[in-house]
């Protein structure tokens, strides 16, 4: 009898044990952490939270200050999502790290934009201008991407989002290129008849894409914001929730009042 009474004493310890694992593991699934930027990506999270709420979502916003913690805290787990990088970023990411992270879904660009100071459009290039672009890997070959759109030159096969000024195969007004750290290049637009500058550089330099830009990133850059998830978590419920309601007419409104000079685009 004794033994008996041991043997479904175990039963119920193991019976609650169980019962407590599972509702561990259920409620998380009502709650959303997010890592993000502050500015837009944290805003933006922000004006979604009651509207998760109704849908019984709990979404948490953790603001990063970096772009490699988020990453890493959300391939251990640590956090549902993030919202900071765009595609390229995160694809570079996963390879030099090792990482399993991918996109739940694009949401906005920060548009990349060619500004001058002396020159009016595209076609008033001289032969021989020169050109101030980016030089680190991820941001250069995003500048002379935007030159191929506008016809300003033209890049070898197989060049990408990796393309140096070694990977142009026409270069009709013989363009010369200068490589300059991304925060330098508004210092020195003065100095060049152009410089391609990244938005959160231009902005405080009091240049704005759509008002300024000779040529501007438009909604088809693979450039994208996205909202990363690890692999395997991007068709959750709440994931789709989550992409869904910063797609929503209320983001849009938003994003048109707050950046009415198309410092972020929205994307379909």
């Amino acid at each position: 009898m004794k033994k008996k009474l041991i043997t479904f004493a175990i039963v119920l310890i193991s019976a609650a044990a169980l019962f407590a694992n599972g509702t561990k593991e259920s409620a998380p699934n009502n709650v959303i952490k997010i890592g993000a930027t502050p500015e837009p990506h944290a805003e933006m999270l922000n004006l979604v939270i009651d509207d998760l709420k109704a849908q019984g979502y709990d979404l948490q916003v953790i603001e990063f200050t970096d772009y490699v913690t988020p990453n890493e805290a959300l391939e251990s787990g640590e956090i549902d999502a993030n919202f900071f990088q765009h595609l390229p970023y995160l694809e570079t990411f996963n390879k030099e790290h090792g990482t399993h992270l991918v996109s739940a879904g694009g949401i906005h660009i920060e548009p990349m934009a060619l500004y001058s100071k002396t020159v009016k459009a595209i076609a008033d290039f001289a032969i021989g201008d020169t050109i101030a672009i980016p030089n680190d890997p991820t941001n250069e070959g995003r500048a002379l991407l935007l030159l191929q759109s506008a016809g300003l030159l033209t890049l070898k096969d197989g060049a990408g989002l990796e393309a140096t000024p070694f990977d142009i195969a026409d270069n009709p007004k013989k363009l010369k290129f200068q490589e300059i750290e991304a925060a330098s290049l508004p210092r020195v637009l003065v100095d060049v008849a152009g410089a391609i500058i990244n938005g959160n550089y231009a902005i405080p330099a009091g240049l704005t894409a759509v008002k300024d830009g000779l040529i501007v990133e438009g909604a088809n850059s693979p450039y994208v914001n996205v909202v990363a998830v690890k692999s395997g978590n991007e068709n959750s419920a709440k994931i789709k929730a989550l992409v869904k309601a910063l797609k929503s007419q209320k983001v849009k409104d938003w994003v048109t009042k707050r950046y009415p000079n198309g410092e972020v685009v929205l994307v379909d």
